[in-house]
């Protein structure tokens, strides 16, 4: 089993827009095989910089979902509305 931690800042004007976009890629993203859960957290200090916490079965199962066409075209989405390139950071038990 393997965590994977993405973080992204997020333009603060767009919020409302990309927590609809987030959403829709998240209710994607748990219909791919091998993801367990997920979760999304708000920094209550700066509420534009999120934290995805998703568990999958393995790393080949995130790999396989991180770089599916379904994945890349919600990204297309999301990445515009963010301040900064997400950082994504696996790890393992």
């Amino acid at each position: 089993m393997i965590r994977v931690l993405i973080e992204r800042h997020i333009a603060e004007e767009l919020i409302m827009h990309y927590d609809r976009a987030a959403q829709a890629t998240l209710q994607l993203a748990m219909q791919s095989p091998g993801f367990i859960s997920g979760e999304v957290l708000r920094n209550v200090s700066d509420p534009n910089h999120r934290i995805i916490i998703a568990t999958y079965r393995t790393l080949q199962d995130w790999q396989r979902w991180s770089s599916s066409d379904v994945r890349k075209e919600m990204m297309e989405q999301l990445t515009p509305m963010m301040e900064t390139e997400e950082k994504v950071t696996i790890f393992e038990h």
